[in-house]
């Protein structure tokens, strides 16, 4: 794995890691209140890293230029503002964070569909 497929699992095995300690000491704890959190950096962190640092490996192409570096890029601060902001949100400090993760991470996904169809339609080209 090389590239940006590296940094993405890179990415998804850091956040994995934070949200299995962060869900121990939730367990520890008994208090089980930023479990939405949690959910979030661990399906988005762990899984959604996951299956970009696939594709990019299974598809090495849609990693080249400008629009794979910002989607690596929109992850990385999403992440970083993402869980944060959700566990403000839910102990009624501000909602500030927890909004502009979301959009980022809309933003992200959305970069990562149009590098998607880009290299589909490229391939199905290749393949007609």
């Amino acid at each position: 794995m090389r590239g940006l497929a590296f940094w993405f699992m890179a990415l998804a095995v850091v956040s994995a890691l934070i949200g299995m300690i962060w869900g121990i000491q939730m367990s520890a704890t008994h208090d089980h209140t930023l479990a939405p959190a949690h959910g979030h950096l661990n399906l988005l962190g762990w899984v959604s890293c996951s299956v970009f640092a696939f594709y990019y490996t299974l598809v090495p192409e849609a990693g080249e230029g400008l629009l794979p570096r910002l989607h690596l890029g929109l992850t990385v601060v999403m992440l970083g503002i993402l869980p944060g902001g959700i566990s403000l949100a839910i102990l009624d400090q501000s909602e500030v964070l927890a909004k502009l993760g979301s959009v980022l991470a809309v933003l992200a996904m959305l970069v990562f569909g149009v590098i998607f169809l880009r290299s589909s339609r490229a391939r199905s080209l290749v393949e007609s």
